[in-house]
């Protein structure tokens, strides 16, 4: 089993900065993409921003310039540095990986998307 834990959530004004977490921790034999989703209230979850194992990402167009999406794959650890934010960024965050365990001998173990449990990040005005 896998688990992902975020952290860096918080209350901040306009216009300040968080830097959001998101630690992967179990059967691990590598992970693929990783991205981030946000969650306003009464919304859709939708993604905010992905990265590859490779390093290539991809951003909603509404963070574009103001947000970063980063990995430490030896740590296996996904980041969200979020610059300038706005109240409409207020939402809880969650983290997402495609995550492949350990081979079962040389039966090689099948891709498994996995949910953090989200971190609240509110943005006043």
């Amino acid at each position: 089993q896998v688990q992902l834990a975020e952290s860096g959530g918080g209350l901040v004004q306009t216009g300040g900065s968080l830097r959001l977490s998101c630690a992967a921790s179990g059967r691990i034999f590598s992970i693929n993409d990783m991205a981030w989703y946000s969650q306003a209230p009464g919304e859709q979850r939708e993604l905010v921003a992905s990265i590859t194992d490779g390093g290539h990402t991809n951003y909603q167009d509404s963070v574009k310039g103001r947000f970063t999406i980063s990995r430490d794959n030896a740590k296996n650890t996904v980041y969200l540095q979020m610059n300038s934010l706005e109240p409409q960024d207020t939402a809880v965050y969650y983290c997402n990986a495609d995550v492949q365990g350990p081979s079962k001998g040389d039966v090689a173990s099948p891709v498994m998307n996995y949910w953090g449990k989200g971190t609240l990040v509110t943005v006043s005005s």
